[in-house]
This record gives C-alpha cells, sequence and structure tokens, in this order.
C-alpha cells in the first residue's frame, strides 16, 4: 500500500523512524513534510496534505504525528472520506481499521515513544475492514451511518 506521511513539528522526531517502519512492513511511503523542524509551522496543514493525498487516490492510507495525535486527528476528521483516529495502543490500531474503517492513524510523540509507535503502526497497516464478511454486517452498517454524517 502507499501510506502518506506527514508531521508537525512536534511530531517531526518520530517520522524518521515512521517512514522506515513503514518501509519495512513492505509498503510505500510518501512524505508530506514536515522537511526540517520548523516550530512555527501548523498540524491542520499537514493533515490537510495527508487527507487530499487519500482523497485523490495517491495514497491508501495516511499517518499524521503531532504533539498528542489530537489536534491532527481532528484536521483530518474535517476532510470527506478521512477517517482518522488517535491510537496509542494495538487493539486500537488495528480496531479502528477493522470495525470503524479508519483510514488515517494519528500518533503523538509526546504521549509515546518509537517502540509502541512501531507496534501500533504494524497494528494498523496489517489490518482490513470487516464489514462485508459474512456475520460482520454491522461494521459496514455503522460506517454507513458515520458517512451519512459527512453530508
Amino acid at each position: 500500500m502507499k501510506i502518506a506521511i506527514a508531521c508537525d513539528h512536534a511530531g517531526f522526531p518520530l517520522k524518521g523512524m515512521v517512514l522506515e517502519v513503514v518501509r519495512r512492513l513492505g509498503h510505500t511511503p510518501l512524505d508530506l513534510g514536515a522537511d526540517h523542524l520548523d516550530p512555527l509551522d501548523d498540524y491542520p496543514d499537514f493533515s490537510l496534505k495527508v487527507g487530499q493525498a487519500i482523497q485523490t487516490g495517491q495514497a491508501e492510507r495516511g499517518i499524521l504525528l503531532c504533539g498528542s495525535g489530537v489536534g491532527a486527528c481532528i484536521a483530518a476528521n474535517k476532510l470527506k472520506g478521512i477517517y482518522a483516529g488517535v491510537c496509542h495502543d494495538t487493539y486500537s490500531g488495528h480496531q479502528g481499521v477493522e470495525h470503524d474503517d479508519m483510514n488515517v492513524l494519528c500518533l503523538g510523540p509526546r504521549v509515546i515513544g518509537p517502540g509502541p509507535a512501531g507496534e501500533i503502526i504494524a497494528a494498523f497497516l496489517s489490518a482490513r475492514f470487516i464489514g462485508y464478511d459474512p456475520g460482520q454486517e454491522r461494521h459496514a452498517r455503522r460506517v454507513a451511518k458515520v458517512r451519512k454524517l459527512e453530508g
């Protein structure tokens, strides 16, 4: 899969490791910045870049990094077709995809370190939406309701 990756200044220290983990897992990272540490950059700008990469088909999923992951997540979820979640544990990392069709993982390097982040990324990228599997239709029904909220 192609994975769009971006961060603000607070996420920058973890970005190199994220790119490396994505490659090691057999995926192709699309690096959308930041390219250098700039204390004045803003997470909504990077959320927009990742969201647009998914909306236009340049990437299938995305990973966003900001201090806590929360700001980038809020901004990303404003974009149609983007379903972002902050995940700081592996269960949420895969369950968000399996049950909720999450397509953007948001991480907070000020909350978790490289070890847990790598494990969460692996869980996120190995998961698939199960809502169309026999006996799992309730997830597709719920996701359809969420998509109707977009208007």
